[in-house]
């Protein structure tokens, strides 16, 4: 990985540059020395989680191949952790280029899901149901970070 990967200047006007840089708050769940995982302050679910690269790149495209083994190995370690910490049947995983990236950083959306809970019972409409105060959105964060934690010590593999 050279210099320029590893810097993680703040891109003018990008939400998610600025929390990666702590000018911003968020509700981080996960971060190591290339990626950044924080609650959706709007989500679809309780746990909606967005990871993202530190260093700014706008889509999957753009992403240089080095990192997306690292992103893609954090993406299956927090898909984890997110089903465990909110005892979730399984989940959603998806990634937008362009179209309906609300902000223009490459970010990976892990949804907790659950049978019938009516995610998409009107189409692939996405409809956000905001956390009702800090202490729901504190108790979900605490969740997911003891699931990754459990997950992180786990055995290469394991679920």
């Amino acid at each position: 990985m050279d210099a320029v990967e590893r810097r993680h200047a703040v891109q003018d006007g990008c939400a998610f540059c600025q929390i990666v840089a702590g000018h911003l708050p968020a509700w981080i769940v996960y971060e190591d020395d290339l990626v950044m995982a924080f609650l959706d302050h709007r989500p679809l679910l309780p746990g909606h989680c967005l990871l993202v690269p530190k260093a700014h790149h706008q889509t999957l495209a753009d992403l240089p191949v080095p990192l997306i083994g690292p992103l893609f190995t954090a993406a299956q370690r927090l898909t984890r952790a997110v089903e465990l910490g909110m005892r979730a049947e399984g989940s959603f995983v998806a990634i937008n280029n362009r179209i309906s990236q609300s902000v223009p950083h490459l970010h990976v959306h892990i949804v907790p899901r659950r049978r019938k809970d009516g995610l998409f019972t009107t189409g692939f409409v996405w409809k956000r149901r905001p956390y009702p105060d800090d202490a729901a959105a504190m108790a979900v964060q605490q969740a997911i970070r003891e699931a990754i934690a459990q997950v992180v010590a786990a055995p290469e593999g394991a679920a």
